[in-house]
């Protein structure tokens, strides 16, 4: 499959599941600690 065709597919799995309520949504809180934990995995493979 090519990527568009798979970025298409995903794309419309993502509205729907954001439609039905059920697609999971970022606290501030969490996407905070998801930056930490990016940017020490990152400063460690530097």
């Amino acid at each position: 499959m090519d990527e568009d065709k798979q970025r298409e597919i995903a794309s419309k799995g993502g509205r729907a599941a954001h439609e039905r309520g059920t697609a999971h949504e970022f606290s501030p809180e969490e996407a905070r600690e998801a930056g930490r934990k990016g940017g020490k995995a990152r400063a460690r493979n530097a």
